[in-house]
């Protein structure tokens, strides 16, 4: 899966441990902020029926191939012999590689000439939609591991690493088959239409916990998975619907508004909510929000290692190093709620 800031990857194991323990009956799950789908896919893979969404379309398209589509041999044969023949293609200069390689520097040329071909590709032929989202998906990893980023579009890298020259190679994601509770479910809705109209067991909300914009953070997967090829601002050549496309969580003064009324509407009495402590509210303001909503059962943690973007320390807006991260790790805080 994709480099992702604020995946959960590490934590599924607690994350569907903490379902177990505190829900046992449990059968379906709800993920309202499926963001990289590792959360979703985990689940799936351990039984659950699950029901993803996201309002970005690229996570979107990342939960229609890993969550809602079911293995089955022939579709994997179909795959195959896409990824095969798409593999075969020569390099043609377009959109992408004007923009993502040569009016900005986050992929060699070669790959970017290689991307545009893929995706005119797959956009001039009328496939199935379980698998018109497998090959975006095979193309966007592909992408991820020869692109000059620390993770995040938000910038590129001075010079490109030794993974920017290998040439971009798709390979066929690995499905799930469908949970014995039901078929899954990826919607690309905003969360509060989507929590109206999703009904589960127990849902998992992960929300957005300060400002930053998932869409500005991962513009090129949403480009390249909408093609449709929008005009572009900044040094990063992002997106221009990202000055307006954000979260209702990504403002503080409406964090608490917004969260009471995503939990009075959702169709789940068990829920589990997910927040960093480096978010817009601390642990006794959220637990004192909480307990006004349900009986909060319980409060777990996580320790996780920050993003590597800690590690390279504070830059002003030439590149210059002017100072060193203040921590190295951060907590991820699960609240257990029955409404």
């Amino acid at each position: 899966m994709i480099k992702y800031l604020g995946s959960k990857k590490k934590m599924t194991p607690f994350i569907l441990n903490t379902i177990a323990d505190f829900f046992p009956n449990a059968t379906s799950v709800m993920d309202l902020f499926s963001g990289s789908s590792c959360v979703g896919y985990a689940l799936k893979k351990k039984g659950y029926q699950v029901f993803s969404n996201d309002h970005n379309f690229f996570a979107y398209m990342l939960a229609k191939c890993y969550v809602e589509t079911d293995f089955s041999y022939e579709l994997i044969k179909d795959t195959s012999l896409w990824i095969a023949y798409l593999n075969t293609l020569h390099g043609s200069s377009g959109y992408f590689t004007s923009t993502f390689c040569v009016k900005s520097n986050f992929f060699h040329k070669s790959n970017g000439e290689k991307i545009d071909s893929i995706r005119e590709e797959i956009l001039h032929h009328s496939l199935p939609p379980a698998l018109t989202a497998i090959l975006l998906v095979s193309l966007i990893e592909a992408a991820d591991k020869v692109d000059s980023t620390c993770g995040m579009q938000m910038a590129y890298l001075k010079k490109f690493p030794p993974r920017a020259y290998k040439p971009i190679t798709l390979k066929v994601p690995t499905l799930l088959y469908q949970s014995t509770y039901g078929k899954s479910l990826a919607l690309n809705l905003d969360v509060l239409s989507a929590a109206k109209k999703i009904i589960a067991d127990v849902a998992y909300i992960d929300p957005p916990y300060n400002q930053h914009n998932y869409l500005a953070n991962y513009h090129i997967w949403e480009s390249l998975a909408l093609w449709d090829k929008p005009a572009h601002y900044g040094i990063a050549c992002k997106r221009i619907d990202c000055k307006v496309r954000k979260s209702i969580f990504n403002y503080k003064n409406l964090f608490l508004s917004n969260l009471s009324h995503l939990l009075n509407i959702i169709q789940s009495k068990n829920i589990i909510l997910s927040f960093s402590d480096e978010g817009f509210i601390n642990s006794n303001e959220l637990k004192q929000f909480l307990s006004k909503h349900g009986k909060l059962i319980s409060i777990l943690s996580f320790k996780y290692k920050r993003y590597i973007g800690s590690k390279i320390g504070i830059h002003n807006k030439f590149g210059i190093p002017v100072g060193h991260s203040s921590h190295s790790y951060n907590k991820e805080f699960l609240y257990i709620l029955e409404k």
